[in-house]
């Protein structure tokens, strides 16, 4: 199996790296076009067998997949001048734009000749570099068996779960924006450590540790969150307090309205 990543930026790269360490694509089946020639350099470094190239094209010419790592301001141009050489019967076209729907995808790829071209909007987050991402997806014109396909490709890269396109822009938020969020939240439990008194490292270190724990237990038991909160919660106890004064702040409400706010 062929994959042709065209871009090798932040997320181009991510999944370049993150493949080579999986078992389903060979370094050496895996080429990358940018016109970043130190993007390149550096998935080079990272493993010499990756296929590097500045021409897209060509990059194309042999590949199963092809997947569309670029900004959603450059998909347009750069399928324009890819389409001619895409086999739509074929090549699986996969898009990590965010925003970029199904129609607009069709739009761009319009070609006389006309075949449906097969269409994935995949959107993994940056954990995809350390095979942690959550990666949403949906799928146009695609197969049950193309679905399993792209879906183990990415199962490889952490989770993956196809939903209807409707529901990219929701799961957009919770997956990819997600990340930043639980971030924050790392950040100002780290600071609320320091002005308890500890140092800054000592205290990203118990709260990273601590929220991994807890996510952890949530995967294993495949219990509601409040099921482990109540475990401890007990009454009268300090850490009803706290939560209790996070709630009267609209801790609950502040991530809800983010998570709104940031659908595309």
């Amino acid at each position: 199996m062929q994959i042709a990543i065209i871009g090798g930026g932040n997320m181009g790269g991510a999944i370049a790296r993150g493949l080579t360490q999986g078992t389903l694509v060979k370094a050496e089946n895996i080429t990358v076009s940018d016109l970043n020639q130190q993007a390149l350099d550096s998935l080079k470094a990272f493993n010499e067998k990756i296929n590097t190239t500045s021409d897209s094209k060509k990059a194309i010419n042999d590949a199963d997949i092809i997947v569309v790592a670029l900004k959603p301001w450059l998909m347009e141009s750069v399928l324009e001048q890819l389409k001619g050489e895409i086999d739509y019967e074929k090549q699986i076209i996969v898009s990590i734009a965010a925003g970029i729907t199904f129609d607009q995808l069709n739009e761009f790829l319009k070609k006389d000749d006309c075949y449906d071209p097969i269409l994935f909007r995949v959107i993994p987050n940056t954990a995809i570099s350390i095979l942690e991402s959550m990666t949403i997806m949906a799928s146009c014109n695609a197969t049950d068996e193309q679905e399993a396909l792209i879906k183990s490709i990415f199962d490889e890269l952490g989770k993956s779960i196809i939903v209807d396109e409707k529901m990219m822009s929701a799961g957009t938020a919770l997956a990819s924006c997600g990340t930043a969020y639980a971030l924050r939240y790392v950040r100002a439990a780290m600071e609320g450590g320091v002005e308890m008194g500890f140092y800054p490292e000592a205290a990203k270190e118990i709260v990273a540790q601590t929220v991994k724990g807890a996510v952890e237990l949530l995967l294993a038991n495949g219990s509601h969150p409040e099921v482990e909160i109540d475990k401890v919660t007990t009454p009268g106890g300090i850490t009803i307090k706290g939560l209790n004064e996070m709630e009267h702040a609209g801790f609950t409400s502040a991530v809800i309205r983010g998570l709104k706010a940031s659908r595309v």
